[in-house]
């Protein structure tokens, strides 16, 4: 059986009342859903590499925030500020690598003048981090050239203390420490908000123009090293060998003395002795002793013995027998 119109209408009635009263609860949903999503979109994460600054309205709420998790007031009344903390950021002072390779270095920017009034070229590479957060962000409005700058006036100071053989050879790693620590203290002045990290003199070289001339002076340097090393290593054999020999005559001197005084001791006390025995028969010892000499002077000859009364005595004296 089908309604009739007056029935139709009536539901219709009904059925637009529940509409028109369902759509202000439906409406209210979606606007505390976008609420929610709102204040949701104040939670943000700081990574362990990582610190953050908060801002509300342009002034600072919050100057360092820590790597976790956080809340702050939904966008546009607090903004949040991330920066890589632990990132090292490299800096070239004197030029790029490769424009030092193809000979396009800034001549300017890289030359520095010694304490001895000599130019020399330098490359240095800087690597710095952000110290401060607050300040890294706020206070620098280029903190690449306000590090360049710090960097450069302290090397500057620390060259012209030096004379240019220093800077070139033994005064490298002194220039280092001291440039980073000066560095360092002029930003901190100035409160940029950079952690100095390394400097590091990666070149220096006398310009090209004097690049022989120094060449030169390297070389004869390295000659006279050369010539004074073989010198000392000559002395050092030499001297101790001589020494050597000096002891050696001194010790065969002393023997050859003691040797003499010995032999001149012996004869003398032999010849005691034997005058001692030529005194109790001086005829007898006298004549053999005689003997003995000729003996000893003339062997294997034929001798002829005349007596005290020139009687004439041949006799063949052979080696071992002396007759009358």
């Amino acid at each position: 059986m089908s309604a009739s119109p007056a029935q139709a209408k009536a539901q219709l009635d009904v059925v637009e009342r529940q509409l028109a009263s369902s759509r202000p609860s439906r409406r209210n949903q979606v606007v505390g859903g976008v609420l929610l999503l709102w204040f949701l979109s104040g939670v943000y994460i700081v990574r362990t590499d990582q610190q953050a600054v908060v801002t509300r309205f342009g002034a600072v709420a919050d100057p360092r925030v820590m790597p976790g998790i956080h809340i702050a007031l939904p966008w546009p009344v607090d903004r949040v500020s991330k920066l890589k903390v632990q990132q090292l950021q490299r800096l070239v002072i004197g030029g790029e690598m490769p424009d030092t390779v193809t000979g396009r270095a800034q001549p300017l920017q890289s030359q520095f003048l010694t304490g001895d009034k000599n130019i020399i070229s330098m490359r240095v590479v800087v690597q710095y981090s952000v110290g401060v957060p607050v300040d890294y962000l706020f206070r620098n409005e280029n903190v690449a050239r306000s590090v360049s700058g710090a960097v450069e006036t302290a090397l500057a100071e620390r060259i012209a203390a030096r004379n240019v053989d220093a800077v070139l050879t033994t005064e490298k790693q002194s220039i280092q420490d001291e440039v980073r620590a000066g560095a360092q203290r002029i930003l901190n002045d100035y409160r940029t908000g950079v952690q100095l990290s390394t400097i590091n003199i990666e070149s220096a070289v006398p310009p090209p123009e004097a690049a022989d001339a120094f060449r030169d002076v390297a070389s004869a340097r390295a000659d006279s090293s050369r010539i004074v090393s073989e010198a000392q290593g000559y002395s050092n054999d030499v001297i101790p060998k001589a020494r050597g020999q000096a002891q050696q005559m001194l010790e065969a001197a002393q023997a050859y003395k003691e040797k003499k005084i010995n032999e001149a001791q012996g004869d003398a006390a032999r010849f005691i002795e034997v005058a001692a025995e030529y005194a109790k028969a001086t005829e007898v010892n006298g004549e053999r002793l005689y003997l003995e000499t000729m003996e000893q002077i003339l062997p294997k000859i034929k001798k002829l013995i005349v007596d005290k009364n020139g009687n004439l005595d041949l006799t063949i004296i052979r080696k071992g027998d002396v007759a009358k």
